[in-house]
């Protein structure tokens, strides 16, 4: 996985899964996923705990590759990049 500066990526789509507790957010994004094209980025907001875990691991699972998150005003900003 290279270097991402994740404060510049521009995501194709996002998820807004704040509110939601879990499996919800994994949920949005195994959903979200399928919306976004083969290179684009996918980012899924959630302040569930859980899901900065779930998502990478997720990703890796189906093929996909999970670049970071940020940690925002009570919140995280996940982004995986779809890769098939």
């Amino acid at each position: 996985m290279a270097e991402v500066d994740l404060g510049t990526i521009e995501a194709a789509s996002s998820i807004d899964a704040r509110g939601s507790a879990c499996p919800g957010p994994l949920l949005e994004a195994k959903k979200g996923i399928g919306k976004v094209k083969v290179g684009e980025i996918l980012a899924i907001l959630s302040n569930d705990a859980s899901t900065k875990n779930d998502i990478p691991l997720w990703a890796k699972k189906v093929g996909h590759e999970y670049l970071g998150y940020l940690e925002l005003d009570g919140y995280e900003k996940i982004f995986v990049k779809r890769n098939k």
